[in-house]
């Protein structure tokens, strides 16, 4: 979408409208003008082939290239997203042990890796990406980095725990945040968490005082709800069901202003992780294109010079 940056520079088109109606009532006197004091069927006998629609060729060009030209003076620019320097995208995989639930092919533990590594491949290099794994407590794994390789290794290798602490994730994805060197900027880096989990909380701080305190230091979670509550594993040799805690999960995203996403199947997790690659980590900038309507006006006003030369052996 084309936006301009100084719009009142708009008003320069003014001008350019006034020429425009002026050749057009110009053009209607004077054929009044010819008609009332000419001799038609004698300049008819005399050039009875004309430049006909040619006459007014060049003159449009010209036009043309005033109104693009005058509109350039605008600042016209289009948006554009561009990755953030030093931005963090810590990843918190739930690793409980309903992660072993077979209802998502050809278990949740699985396509949730699968699609992590995918998401992290994806990420643009200049981003520092974390990892922390969560079960009855949390562990940062692997702390922000721009080495990418480093966190998929760290994906492949999660095991598997009992409990669920999903409020120690985050304030776990917090400190790794805060470790992020400086490198000569002031403040904390422009971060994200990306939370995904399949089960209620059972162990640690609570969810809402994990919400606080990633508000507070003003770092969006984003959380994925993953599984269907169909699932059931195997736990000391009784079946037990695990349904997903989409409630908790969807009240923490929107209170940190992050975004919710649900997933029942291994392909629904990969597009979740894509769309959450376009938006992560990027600012949206404005890139002037004034020259593409400068470099447009000079085309159109060397058409008409050259439409006028040719048909005229005049400049317009």
């Amino acid at each position: 979408m084309i936006r301009f940056l100084e719009p009142w520079w708009l008003l320069a088109v003014l001008p350019v409208a006034a020429l425009a109606a002026a050749y057009v009532w110009r053009q209607f006197h004077r054929r009044d003008y010819a008609l009332k004091f000419t001799n038609v069927d004698l300049l008819r006998s005399l050039a009875p082939k004309g430049l006909g629609w040619r006459r007014h060729a060049a003159a449009v060009a010209l036009l043309m290239a005033l109104l693009v030209l005058s509109t350039a003076m605008a600042r016209p620019s289009m948006d554009a997203k561009a990755p953030m320097e030093r931005a963090t995208v810590i990843i918190a995989l739930d690793v409980s042990l309903s992660m072993q639930a077979a209802d998502i092919t050809p278990s949740r533990i699985a396509a949730a890796k699968d699609a992590a590594k995918l998401f992290v491949k994806q990420l643009p290099p200049t981003f520092n990406i974390g990892l922390v794994a969560f079960a009855k407590s949390a562990n940062v794994l692997v702390s922000p980095v721009k080495d990418k390789e480093a966190v998929i290794a760290a994906i492949d290798s999660l095991q598997l725990a009992e409990s669920t602490a999903t409020g120690e994730a985050v304030f776990s994805s917090l400190q790794a945040i805060q470790a992020v060197p400086a490198d000569g900027a002031s403040g904390p880096p422009p971060a994200r968490i990306v939370l995904m989990s399949d089960g209620f909380r059972t162990a640690g701080r609570s969810v809402e005082e994990a919400a606080q305190a990633s508000a507070s230091a003003n770092v969006p979670v984003s959380t994925i709800a993953f599984g269907t509550d169909e699932g059931t594993v195997e736990i000391n040799g009784q079946t037990t069901r695990v349904p997903v805690d989409r409630v908790s999960l969807e009240r923490l995203a929107q209170s940190t202003k992050g975004h919710y996403y649900q997933a029942v199947t291994a392909e629904e997790l990969k597009k979740v992780y894509k769309d959450m690659g376009s938006s992560i980590g990027y600012r949206t900038t404005s890139r002037e294109i004034a020259q593409w309507f400068i470099g447009l006006g000079l085309l159109f006003a060397f058409t008409a010079a050259g439409m006028s030369l040719l048909w005229s052996s005049r400049l317009p």
